[in-house]
């Protein structure tokens, strides 16, 4: 007898039995298996004997190279015996019972499953089919059926489908069968057709026979039908048919009933399943109403209340929270219309744009929700869980640039020069000979220092607020501020104990005269601990703008700690006790502009700290007046009175009459850490319940609005005392409306974007009248965002009046139980681009205020107006030192008649001597802007600590000026931040997607910026850098996006040459300088990838257009770090102005990288430059949240606690966010430049 050539494992050898059994099996051919039916009998018990007995034998079958497989899978193709045939079977269920995947994926290679489902085909035909090998095949194909991806297809397209169905039907009774088929037609199901197809068949029918109320018996049984169950309800048709035959109650019924019986939670895998049956059919609109009609939000409700405690049942309540959450009614928003409640005439509306759509809608049309939101069924569900995320991933890769000729940066003379001229006036430092310069002079002349219009000091005026518009001249500039002392106060008489304080005008607002002696003694003292506060061996600091010589004593390895002096002088001490404010001055209480009548209107809309216990820090008898803090001394940007002066000149379209407590005291950023904030287990669960219970119990609703711009009498509304009392009627402030939902709740809106009907996001509103020791809830609920840093530590500021009186003006990081979940407020398709079905989102948080009747103002990130900028302006021009070349220009007005400030510095030449001018004309141009979206105001804040640098008196700073001329726009969007809008103009458009074609009319200050730097670029001077400042929601930490060919296509699938990807790498050396140097500068969150959704933004087309490699978005995190010192901490104001100087400090460094010969011999540049290396993020004994930082540390992931569905905009509700991560670092390739997901630049 010829032994087979077959092969085994090392050690096994070729002669052993079972190769010789296999071969004399291999040899009998379809013929002789039937007439030898009796020899096939015996060699197959001899082999499944040996299988079973000798685990050796598995091996030499299933070893790589042996031919074992192909035998018995070619036996029992060909076998016509019964007990030949079952033989094998059994020797198949020997070998794939263990081994793992490995021996299932070889029988599949093999063409196993195909064999089985026509074994099974031609089994059915007989009459009766064999039960045993009924069973057997269903077991098997149970076990392989899930490792082929083809399985489905295979089994629709042989009819195993009903043969499987038809046998179970048949044989409901008989358990030990049964539970083989149930699990064969749950791998059926995982097709969305077989799933269909098997619907037709009754298979849910027959599924809902096997389920019901709490057994002991059969409980396997009964987790696999649920299962299988499951599997079917995915298909909306099914789902469907199980609505129709009334099986919603059964499920809810035998829910509760398991729950009931089920006191030791042994069978919380039924439970599972029940709910997992109900999630699916909830899916589908027919089903959330016979949930609904059935009572199931109170089933589910009392039935996840009383699993609370016991945490190993929290997969049960999540469910239930997604299925209540699903079935709550969706409602309206209670808004009249989701457009802004303040509008603005355009000069021309584009056509086709989204201003154009607004105004054409019809009048009368109910824009905040639409019939059609609620029928959208197919939005609701997915047949795959993964084709969405697959989806995504495709569409990721879809918004790369793939064409060439674009991604090849060149310079584009769109406009002749002879338009770009006028532009001439913004670069006299190109023209300028310093003639008239006296070097010897203490100070610049007026004509090479600032223009004319800066110094213009006609007065200002405000006109009531039933006058028309405001009309500013186009010449006007910044008024000029008058001192303190030479405006006499306004006699104040008291106000009645019931009625709120009168309106004070601004223009009375006065420092008294011991108030100031004591300003000044306080300065002198605190200037002497200044002075001896410098560590020991420490090279002495310059004097300078506060930033500055904080980042200089970071630089001298001096460490940032609780008790360093704050902005070089003064933030007090460390910790929550720093030493208070001691010098004040008097002022009356709310703060309104001088000569514009109140616009609070209603009862309670005039209570503010001087009604209550905030007014008791000043003499009783004054009443109206409050002795407030004076930080003009302690801030050295800061002064209360010209703010005063800037806010008169700013024109709102809301007219605003009031000055926020916060931008008039200013910000004295803590000296304490504020950590992440960490998320007690099942927060989000318990809000969102808390939300349930509304529809549960609506007799607890008092739904009483106390707040509403909408309202023409005037938005606060008479109250009884009872509520809080809102307001957000200054510069940059948005609420639109509160209302009162609860005794201690309220729901509160934002107002949409000036021109628009979405993009809520930034908010900034004043809360008065509450109780201490009282847990007071608040939600924002018409968000748009599908996910926040709110769900992953970031907190909410607050600005305590109370606290400002006794000597802490400062935002403070605050509330707990944050979160941010999808609510059950419909969005209108009108507001979503056509997208039905969406939801807007809370973010809720609690708040335990710490003094009775405080004022306090809540905001999204620390605030940065209009007229705050215009205030630190003046006050750098004040501070400039000779050696500086300072130049203030207006750009242009913007469409409210706002001026766009243009900034120049550098430093002035040495001498007039033509080496020195020439030099002076020479230096390369950078270029910087900001705060294009009012929404990010971290973005001010790294532009204030960039000027504060540049303007500072170190040696740092005055290289940085001789290496360079900055031409800086601080502020891209004055109307947007001034009216409290998150992202757009008042031309209701993004400007940073309007830079491909700006219009002179709509985006005056983007049009002009282009201008310049096209200017820029036909005299052949087109800047070094650009960077456009942004911040970011999404991610931690700061980064930068650039461009690259190189990086783009490697992204992408374009098949190109090498030569077609030749790039100088520089665009990567100022992230990488920055990344060594900046604590909270992430180059692994860097991306230099072109997008064809970013190409009108001002990186790309800077970089496409103008020709500048180097053309970056710093992206500033609105929430905190996850590396470096700041590991774990929420970023501030003193950390965004430190990032703004660590810029400059890496422009210097990549001067002097770009052009060695220039500054090599600068030794004290040397120096610095090597310390910026050696203070890299230590360790230090002191600071637990420092380390030493990797190269590119590795992308983190941060999880939320529980499954709140709080996913991106994913159209299936049915995926669970169960551990799910958030990966803030998302693959570069497809983030945006600030955006992901709807919400883009």
């Amino acid at each position: 007898m010829n032994k087979p050539k077959m092969t085994s494992e090392k050690g096994v050898p070729s002669n052993s039995r079972l190769l010789m059994l296999l071969g004399q099996l291999e040899r009998m051919s379809r013929e002789s298996m039937m007439t030898e039916a009796e020899i096939a009998r015996q060699l197959t018990a001899k082999i499944l004997h040996l299988i079973q007995t000798q685990e050796k034998t598995k091996k030499e079958v299933m070893s790589k190279g042996s031919t074992g497989m192909e035998v018995i899978l070619a036996s029992l193709e060909n076998s016509r015996d019964l007990q030949t045939t079952l033989n094998i079977l059994y020797i198949l269920s020997e070998l794939l019972t263990v081994g793992g995947g490995r021996r299932v994926a070889v029988f599949v290679s093999k063409g196993g499953p195909a064999i089985l489902l026509k074994l099974l085909i031609s089994a059915s035909k007989e009459s009766p089919p064999s039960e045993e090998l009924m069973l057997q095949l269903h077991s098997l194909l149970a076990k392989v059926g899930p490792k082929d991806r083809k399985f489905g297809v295979k089994a629709r397209l042989t009819g195993a489908l009903n043969v499987t169905v038809n046998l179970l039907k048949q044989n409901l009774l008989n358990s030990k069968l049964v539970l083989p088929c149930l699990q064969v037609l749950r791998v059926y199901s995982s097709n969305s057709v077989n799933a269909i197809s098997l619907g037709k068949s009754g298979a849910v029918e027959l599924m809902f026979k096997i389920v019901g109320p709490h057994t002991k018996k059969n409980t396997t049984l009964l987790k696999v039908a649920l299962d299988t169950l499951g599997a079917l309800l995915k298909s909306k048709t099914n789902a469907r048919r199980a609505v129709d035959r009334g099986h919603v109650p059964l499920l809810l019924f035998a829910y509760q009933d398991w729950h009931r019986n089920d006191t030791r939670q042994r069978h919380m895998l039924i439970r599972k399943g029940l709910l997992a049956s109900l999630r699916n059919i909830t899916n589908i609109k027919c089903g959330r109403t016979a949930f609904i009609e059935a009572d199931g939000m109170r089933v589910l409700y009392n039935t996840s209340n009383e699993c609370l405690p016991v945490r190993t049942l929290d997969p049960l309540v999540n469910t239930s929270s997604l299925i209540m959450r699903k079935c709550f009614p969706k409602n309206r928003l209670p808004l009249p219309t989701i457009k802004s409640a303040f509008h603005y005439p355009l000069p021309h509306v584009p056509a086709g744009g989204p201003v154009a759509q607004i105004y054409s809608q019809m009048p009368g049309v109910d824009d905040v929700v639409d019939d059609s939101d609620d029928e959208t069924e197919a939005d609701m569900e997915n047949d795959t869980e993964n084709e969405e995320d697959e989806k995504d991933c495709r569409a990721g890769n879809d918004d790369i640039e793939t064409d060439l000729s674009k991604l090849r940066p060149r310079e584009i003379h769109s406009r002749p020069f002879e338009e770009l001229r006028v532009y001439d006036k913004f670069f006299l430092e190109l023209s300028e000979d310093f003639q008239g310069y006296d070097f010897d002079n203490a100070k610049t002349s007026s004509e090479t220092s600032t223009t004319s219009a800066t110094k213009s000091p006609r007065p200002i005026t405000v006109p009531a607020v039933q006058a028309a518009p405001l009309q500013r001249d186009p010449g006007e500039g910044r008024p000029a501020s008058a001192p303190s002392s030479c405006r006499p106060a306004t006699p104040l008489a008291p106000a009645p104990a019931s009625s709120p304080l009168p309106p004070l005008e601004l223009a009375s607002i006065h420092l008294t005269e011991d108030a100031k002696e004591g300003v000044a003694k306080e300065g002198v003292a605190k200037e002497g601990v200044d002075r001896e506060g410098v560590a020991p061996g420490a090279r002495p600091a310059p004097r300078g703008t506060g930033l500055e010589q904080e980042l200089v004593r970071v630089l001298e390895r001096v460490a940032l700690e609780a008790d360093s002096p704050l902005n070089g002088g003064g933030g007090g001490g460390g910790g929550v006790d720093e030493p208070p404010v001691n010098s004040t001055r008097h002022i009356q209480s709310p703060l309104l502009v001088g000569g514009i009548a109140a616009a609070r209107r209603g009862g309670g809309g005039g209570s503010s700290a001087g009604g209550s216990d905030c007014g008791s820090e000043g003499p009783e008898e004054e009443g109206p007046l409050l002795e407030v803090p004076d930080t003009a001394l302690l801030l050295p940007l800061h002064d209360p009175d010209l703010y005063v002066e800037m806010v008169k000149g700013t024109a709102s379209v809301p007219r605003y009459s009031e000055v926020a407590y916060p931008d008039y005291f200013g910000h004295v950023a803590p000296t304490f850490r504020e950590p992440l904030l960490e998320r007690a287990y099942g927060v989000q669960r318990a809000k969102i319940f808390q939300d349930i219970e509304r529809l549960i119990h609506p007799n607890d609703i008092l739904d009483k609005v106390v707040y509403d711009l909408d309202i023409p009498s005037g938005p606060v509304i008479a109250d009884d005392g009872e509520s809080l009392k809102f307001n957000s009627q200054f510069e940059s402030g948005n609420l639109r409306k509160a209302i009162h939902v609860r005794q201690h709740e309220y729901d509160l809106v934002l107002n949409s974007d000036i021109n628009s009907n979405h993009y809520h996001q930034w908010f900034y509103f004043e809360v008065s009248g509450m109780c201490v020791g009282t847990d007071y809830r608040f939600n924002i609920i018409n968000c748009e965002k599908s996910n926040s840093q709110f769900n992953y530590g970031m907190q909410v500021l607050m600005y305590s009046v109370q606290e400002a009186i006794g000597g802490k003006p400062r935002w403070v990081r605050t509330g707990e139980d944050i979160c941010y979940y999808k609510n059950h407020f419909s969005r209108s398709s009108i507001a979503t681009g056509g997208q039905k079905g969406k939801s807007y989102y809370t973010m809720t948080f609690t708040m335990n205020f710490s003094h009775k009747d405080d004022v306090c103002y809540f905001a999204y990130h620390y605030p940065y107006t209009y007229s705050t900028l215009k205030m630190h302006l003046s006050k750098l021009e004040d501070l400039r030192s000779p050696q500086i070349y300072w130049r203030q220009d207006v750009l242009c007005e913007t469409l409210a008649g706002n001026s766009c400030p243009l900034l120049t510095i550098t430093a002035m030449p040495e001498a007039t001597t033509n080496d020195h001018i020439c030099a002076f004309k020479n230096r390369p141009v950078i270029f910087l802007s900001a705060r294009v979206h009012p929404g990010e105001t971290n973005a001010s804040w790294v532009m204030k600590g960039t000027l504060e640098f540049l303007m500072g008196s170190s040696q740092l700073a005055h290289s940085l000026r001789e290496a360079y001329i900055f031409k800086i726009v601080p502020m891209l969007n004055p109307d947007g931040v001034i009216n409290g809008n998150h992202r757009c103009s008042l031309s209701g458009e993004d400007l940073n997607r309007q830079w491909q074609n700006p219009s002179h009319e709509l985006h005056p200050t983007i049009y002009h910026t282009k201008s310049l730097l096209q200017y820029l670029a036909h005299i052949q001077r087109a800047p070094l850098v650009f960077c456009d400042y942004h911040g970011h929601s999404r991610k931690k930490n700061v980064f930068m996006y650039g461009c690259s060919v190189k990086e783009t296509v490697w992204q992408s699938n374009i098949n190109t040459s090498s030569c077609d990807l030749h790039e100088d790498l520089g665009y990567r050396t100022l992230p990488k300088i920055l990344s060594q140097m900046a604590s909270a500068f992430s180059m692994g969150s860097c991306s230099f990838v072109v997008e064809r959704s970013k190409e009108s933004t001002a990186r790309v087309v800077v970089w496409r257009e103008i020709g500048v490699q180097r053309s970056y978005t710093m992206e500033s995190t609105l929430c905190g770090c996850d590396q470096g010192k700041y590991k774990g901490l929420q970023i501030g104001t003193r950390e965004l102005e430190e990032m703004g100087a660590q810029f400059c400090l890496a422009l210097l460094r990549l001067k002097r990288l770009t052009s060695p010969l220039g500054l090599r011999t600068q030794q004290h540049f040397l120096d610095v430059e090597s310390d910026l290396m050696e203070t890299r993020a230590k360790v230090t004994s002191s600071s637990p949240t420092t380390y030493v930082m990797e190269e590119d540390e590795p992308s983190f992931q941060e999880e939320v606690d529980y499954s709140a569905d709080s996913n991106d905009d994913d159209p299936d509700p049915d995926v669970e966010a169960s551990n799910e991560p958030e990966d803030a670092a998302l693959h570069l390739d497809t983030l945006s430049d600030c955006e992901t997901a709807n919400h883009k630049k």
